[in-house]
């Protein structure tokens, strides 16, 4: 088969199985590689070569990241002082919410932006009286519009940048993508205040725990004289478990202020049923519920031993808990990590790389947890679709699409050719992954620019932007499908607010961003 045809065949082909949902990502991204190299459009290493691209790697060494300040409580401090603070005023919170989760995902991705702050502004709404389906979109969104304030901010920036190296300009500066992001951000909160009205009042289907809550609970349940603040803490927790049938547990005697074998737990306090097991020692039976007191790293060890069943996982309540153990280390890491990127003294992904690694011999995080971390599924599709990129461009495709396009619009300048790509770019972007839709678009991009004799970059950064505007649907990205739930959204809701929001990045994309960067 002539290889600009095999091309397009396996583009069209990852098209619907983007679309149709059925597939997993992880398979189409590897599908799109092997079809490369079973056609004969690409070698074997061609076809592989995105699974160790700097731009594969420098993303997984962002997520190490985004896990370091996630698990020691940072975000969780950043949280509870700036959301904690702004009152019970919608429009007031909606700004500062806005405000936190665009700093949080420009350092850390949209996913791991959303995910920390998501129980934290549930908690908040509940608290203020407003329904979580008014705040949790705009949550969403914001995060989508921070995403363009840093070169951190998602995969989409990093890839732009070396697209606009590789087809002879530069890579973008690590600050500089604010230049539009922070009008774009701007735009879009004074966008989420005047659209109360689009925003349904639904009742959320989950509700996130407050620990504070959580904390008075267990202390009336199991009579505790202890305060708050000493059951839940940066570097000791407490954890529910029920004994489970045929644990080794049962018919063990044991009493409140008991400690374990290995002396790193202490029993604070057993339940049976609606009897509270206190004072006398008493003989353990399937289904009574104890009370653990130690270190969070010791709690989650015990908690994950056959014979008890974890009321609440310890790893997720540590989240919770602000300013945890090496949460000084992961700021002073991600501080360093930053300087090296915004000075340019090392190329990007060793910047990652070596912040991944520093984590890690630090005891910051564990080597299970940065693996963990890692969302393999966004790794594997860009590793999987980097290739089809590279088609595109080898075999002409990207040229041959590039001609037909500037056939149709004739003799209209760049601009036009910039609103048909990011009109593309936008309609795409509501049905498979952001990522993949840059991918494939770029290439087409940078022929158009390179026929048309103008700049690559007003083209790759518009692309950013409106690869940005994925509002129109639950599953346009995960972010979005991440507060669904929460909140009680059903899929004809994001529409309303988030077509305002989608033409006004269109907009800003086609008009504002070549006034920045000229053709």
């Amino acid at each position: 088969m002539d290889p600009v045809a095999a091309t397009l065949v396996i583009l069209v082909l990852a098209v619907i199985a983007f679309v149709s949902n059925r597939v997993p990502i992880g398979v189409v991204a590897i599908g799109v590689a092997l079809a490369l190299y079973f056609t004969g459009v690409l070698t074997l290493p061609q076809a592989l070569a995105g699974f160790g691209d700097p731009t594969t790697l420098f993303i997984a060494g962002l997520f190490v990241m985004s896990e370091a300040l996630d698990a020691t409580g940072i975000t969780a401090w950043a949280g509870q002082k700036v959301i904690g603070r702004a009152g019970t005023k919608r429009n007031t919170l909606i700004v500062v919410i806005a405000l936190l989760v665009a700093g949080l995902t420009a350092l850390i991705s949209i996913n791991g932006a959303v995910a920390a702050l998501l129980p934290l502004v549930v908690v908040v709404a509940a608290r203020a009286g407003i329904v979580a389906s008014k705040l949790l979109m705009p949550l969403a969104f914001a995060a989508s519009a921070g995403s363009l304030l840093l070169l951190t901010g998602t995969p989409v920036n990093i890839i732009v940048s070396e697209f606009a190296a590789g087809a002879g300009g530069r890579e973008f500066g690590f600050f500089e993508f604010a230049l539009v992001g922070v009008p774009v951000l701007v735009g879009t909160i004074v966008i989420l205040l005047l659209g109360d009205r689009l925003l349904p009042e639904r009742r959320g289907a989950l509700m996130p725990k407050d620990l504070m809550r959580h904390a008075r609970l267990l202390r009336s349940q199991y009579s505790l004289s202890l305060d708050t603040g000493t059951l839940l803490g940066p570097v000791n927790g407490v954890t529910e478990v029920v004994v489970a049938p045929r644990s080794p547990l049962i018919g063990k005697t044991l009493c409140a202020g008991m400690t374990t074998k290995k002396g790193d737990l202490v029993v604070l306090a057993a339940r049976r049923g609606d009897e509270q097991l206190k004072g006398a020692e008493f003989v353990v039976q399937a289904g009574d519920a104890l009370l653990l007191q130690g270190a969070w790293d010791d709690l989650a060890r015990r908690a994950n031993e056959p014979g008890v069943l974890a009321v609440d996982d310890p790893s997720q309540l540590r989240r919770s808990v602000p300013l945890g153990r090496g949460a000084k280390r992961a700021a002073v890491i991600l501080l360093a990590m930053v300087v090296l990127l915004a000075t340019g003294l090392v190329p990007p992904v060793v910047a990652a790389l070596l912040a991944a690694c520093a984590l890690v011999l630090t005891r910051t995080v564990t080597v299970t947890q940065a693996y963990h971390s890692i969302s393999w599924t966004t790794v594997v599709l860009i590793a999987g679709m980097i290739p089809l990129s590279t088609a595109f461009i080898s075999t002409g495709t990207a040229d041959l699409i590039a001609g037909w396009m500037l056939s149709f619009l004739g003799d209209a300048g760049p601009q036009v050719a910039l609103l048909a790509l990011c009109g593309l770019t936008v309609v795409l972007g509501q049905l498979i992954s952001n990522t993949a839709t840059v991918l494939i678009v770029a290439p087409i991009a940078i022929s158009v620019s390179q026929a048309m004799e103008v700049s690559v970059q007003p083209f790759m950064m518009a692309l950013t932007v409106a690869g940005a505007a994925a509002f129109l649907t639950p599953i346009a990205t995960p972010a979005n499908l991440m507060v669904m739930d929460p909140a009680g959204y059903r899929f004809g809701d994001y529409w309303k607010l988030g077509l305002p929001l989608a033409i006004f990045f269109l907009l800003m994309a086609v008009f504002y961003v070549p006034l920045v960067w000229p053709f």
